[in-house]
């Protein structure tokens, strides 16, 4: 096996400890940065639905301020967007670079996404519940979690999921200007030297990876429906 792997893998096989490692970091900063979106970016979708006008706790205000900043946090791309923002991501993690360099720009550059399919998943709550629960004296706060999150358990698992999926795009991007990982790896050696079987396998590692989480989410979403 090991020589069927040298013939046609042979620079694969040559950084073999290399590999391994950028898969591990990449794992690492979609946990990392996965967890810290997944948090900000469902409580933020939460208010933004709750603010906007006929909201159940309506306020222009605060409404305005997260769309239009989230607007335009989505209107940059994620490379520019990682030096635009590098004296912050210095401040907070004390470096720009490697995986904890990594992890402030991969949440910023998910959080508006993440808070826009959260927005659509609660926006397509039946009103009438809502109404029902007000009529009934439930608290706000217990609208939001028992109608809101409740109700949208499966579209809020199908945003979770496109998410995940596309952190694990925006890693490689953090990769190419020195964030680790499999885009560091494949821009080093894949493009630089062009090693084209370590290039191939990193994108058949990546589509695992995507496939891995989309089953996942395919899984849940079946066992939260009903």
């Amino acid at each position: 096996m090991t020589s069927v792997l040298e013939t046609y893998l042979p620079n694969l096989m040559n950084y073999q400890d290399e590999f391994i490692k950028a898969v591990w970091q990449t794992i690492e900063m979609v946990v990392r940065s996965g967890v810290i979106a997944f948090v900000i970016g469902i409580t933020l979708g939460v208010i933004l639905v709750v603010t906007r006008e006929d909201g159940i706790l309506e306020n222009k205000l605060i409404y305005q301020a997260l769309d239009k900043s989230t607007n335009l946090l989505r209107s940059i791309p994620f490379v520019i967007l990682i030096t635009f923002i590098a004296p912050l991501t210095r401040t907070i993690a004390g470096t720009s670079i490697g995986i904890d360099g990594a992890i402030v720009p991969l949440v910023i550059g998910c959080v508006p996404f993440l808070m826009r399919q959260v927005d659509m998943a609660l926006s397509d709550i039946d009103s009438g519940l809502i109404e029902a629960a007000t009529a009934m004296g439930v608290s706000p706060l217990g609208i939001i979690f028992r109608v809101y999150l409740k109700e949208s358990i499966p579209a809020l698992v199908r945003a979770t999921t496109i998410t995940i999926v596309s952190l694990i795009g925006l890693t490689a991007m953090a990769g190419i200007v020195g964030g680790g990982g499999l885009g560091d790896f494949v821009t080093r050696y894949g493009h630089a030297r062009y090693m084209h079987d370590i290039t191939n396998v990193s994108v058949l590692v990546i589509l695992i990876m995507i496939s891995v989480v989309q089953g996942l989410g395919t899984i849940i979403i079946k066992k939260t429906t009903h």
